[in-house]
């Protein structure tokens, strides 16, 4: 799990802004495709981040201590992303009862990309995670695994199923 790194109280206001300006900098786009990934919606992703960095800033005393500030805006991303597609298929499943509606789609995709963004979606929460943080932001085992908080035995493992799942959905071989 991500730790505090040990570190003395701030007490002038000046670079405790200029880091959190800089953090939000560094880390804003990739955690917009992160969740853009785990979602499908373009417009979502970019109200998670914003949410997740709202956070981050309200929290920024605290959170600028801890050793891996990318890592931890980037659960709280996920957390909000995981929260919003349980909202939405529910809300999905509502209106499919009612109109006879069975699927979301999401306009924003380019149709030539949709099967596989889908096709990740699809993939079982950790596994969809696993692959978007691993090949999406290019991390390694090691740093999924700290930011997700599991061992990097149960990130290859999720990879593994993922890749070949994605390979059967998606007619390809491995």
């Amino acid at each position: 799990m991500i730790e505090r790194a040990s570190k003395g109280p701030r007490s002038d206001i000046e670079p405790f802004v200029r880091d959190f300006d800089q953090f939000y900098l560094e880390n804003y786009r990739s955690v917009v495709a992160l969740v853009y990934t785990l979602t499908g919606s373009r417009h979502g992703a970019e109200d998670i981040a914003q949410d997740a960095f709202l956070r981050a800033h309200r929290q920024w005393r605290e959170v600028s201590g801890y050793e891996r500030q990318d890592g931890w805006v980037r659960v709280v991303a996920m957390n909000l992303a995981r929260s919003r597609l349980r909202r939405i298929g529910a809300e999905t499943r509502a209106l499919g009862r009612v109109a006879g509606l069975t699927r979301t789609t999401f306009p924003e995709l380019e149709p030539h990309n949709e099967r596989f963004w889908q096709a990740v979606r699809d993939l079982p929460r950790r596994q969809r995670e696993v692959v978007a943080l691993h090949y999406l932001e290019d991390r390694p085992v090691a740093d999924v695994a700290e930011i997700l908080g599991v061992a990097e035995s149960t990130i290859k493992n999720s990879l593994a199923q993922g890749r070949r799942t994605l390979a059967r959905t998606l007619e390809v071989a491995l």
